[in-house]
């Protein structure tokens, strides 16, 4: 089961990456998205998010400080839904928007159940 886990991990880990790339290669299409949310800064902002996406996928990739990571994400993807998708259901492209809000639950949700998978896992390695 451990090597599943292991699969799994990487395979959540690696979008997350590919997604802070993006946000460095495609930051005129990201500009476009955050017009109609309340996140200050612009591209400025892009940019620090898709660091945070790239620490946060290395991190889980390399199964190093993965609690603190995976919480970490999770208040990120939160902040995502709050500030951009939610006022994104209140424009015309909200069929986008929708699309993008349950991505992101579903991945915040992923997210938490990792940074508890690994907590309990280091409570057993204890008990052993």
């Amino acid at each position: 089961m451990k090597k599943i886990a292991t699969i799994g991990r990487i395979l959540f880990a690696i979008p997350f990456g590919i997604m802070g790339l993006n946000h460095f290669l495609m930051t005129k299409i990201f500009l476009e998205q955050i017009k109609t949310s309340y996140i200050p800064g612009e591209a400025y902002t892009i940019l620090i998010t898709g660091i945070l996406l790239i620490v946060a996928s290395i991190s889980i990739l390399l199964n190093k400080n993965l609690k603190t990571a995976c919480f970490w994400l999770a208040g990120l993807l939160l902040i995502f839904i709050l500030t951009i998708h939610i006022p994104g259901l209140f424009t015309s492209n909200w069929e986008v928007a929708l699309i993008q809000l349950l991505k992101d639950t579903g991945l915040m949700g992923g997210a938490i159940m990792i940074a508890v998978y690994s907590d309990s896992q280091k409570d057993e390695n204890i008990i052993k």
